[in-house]
């Protein structure tokens, strides 16, 4: 005989039904009337106006007189707020970072823009016998970078210029991207496909992959990347690689609280 799940109690019911409606309050930019924020919960309205006032009585929501519109409430911002100040987002991505070291057999690193550089927060490293290390610290310029230039592609084309100014390009190998011009299609390249490949530019012999992470914002400030000798990584397994690493980044900007866009510049 075939356990079947335990029915919910009428107080977890009303739970789920008062989240739903703080869900569908906290998508509207000016607030629901009664009648649509109980279509969109698939509630009765009276029903929904007996959660909405036992909402209002804790301030999670508010009715607003002039508009006849219910909004999220103070309340809910204090307690969203506690979760912005208790978020960790490398803490948060490491057991992602984890499940994306096995399934490629890669080092994983987590990069975050710091200034005119991005700098490595953590690490999972590869299990194999020959794996590339970064020193979690450590630092690297943004044009010879995968996840510096994942970054970059998410910038205005001032603030690239800035600090390509204040850097310079420095040439570490014959595949390192030296001029300006390159390095624009090199970003657009990036734009198109999702995910930014370091092709042997710091160190011969070394490919790394990485994709963006979005705050809640929607504004890249990190990246997560794989990085592994060239023979494993080879142009051949880039495409493949190049989604499971975007498939990650996704999953940590969701547990971040963050908004994916489509590669759209920063706001200077």
């Amino acid at each position: 005989m075939q356990n079947q799940e335990p029915k919910e109690s009428g107080s977890v019911q009303s739970i789920h039904r008062a989240l739903s409606i703080l869900e569908r309050l906290g998508e509207s930019d000016d607030g629901l009337p009664l009648k649509e924020v109980a279509a969109q919960a698939g509630l009765p309205p009276s029903s929904a106006h007996r959660i909405l006032t036992t909402l209002q009585r804790q301030r999670f929501v508010r009715f607003d007189q002039a508009t006849m519109c219910w909004s999220v409430g103070v309340q809910a911002f204090v307690v969203g707020n506690a979760f912005a100040r208790s978020r960790d987002m490398v803490s948060l991505a490491v057991p992602l970072m984890r499940r994306l070291m096995l399934s490629t057999g890669e080092t994983v690193n987590f990069f975050m823009l710091d200034g005119s550089e991005v700098v490595c927060m953590a690490q999972v490293q590869s299990q194999q016998m020959v794996r590339a290390i970064s020193r979690p610290g450590g630092g690297a310029e943004m044009h010879r970078s995968a996840a510096g230039k994942m970054i970059l592609a998410h910038m205005s084309d001032d603030e690239v210029a800035a600090i390509i100014q204040k850097t310079g390009m420095t040439r570490y190998t014959e595949h390192t991207i030296i001029t300006p011009d390159a390095l624009k299609s090199e970003l657009r390249k990036i734009r198109q496909r999702g995910f930014s490949v370091d092709n042997e530019e710091f160190s011969l012999g070394l490919r790394c992959i990485a994709a963006p992470i979005y705050d809640e914002a929607g504004i890249v400030h990190a990246a997560v990347s794989i990085a592994g000798p060239s023979s494993r990584i080879s142009e051949a397994r880039v495409e493949g690689l190049g989604e499971m690493v975007a498939n990650c980044s996704r999953l940590i900007t969701s547990e971040f609280g963050g908004s994916a866009r489509e590669m759209a510049p920063r706001v200077p």
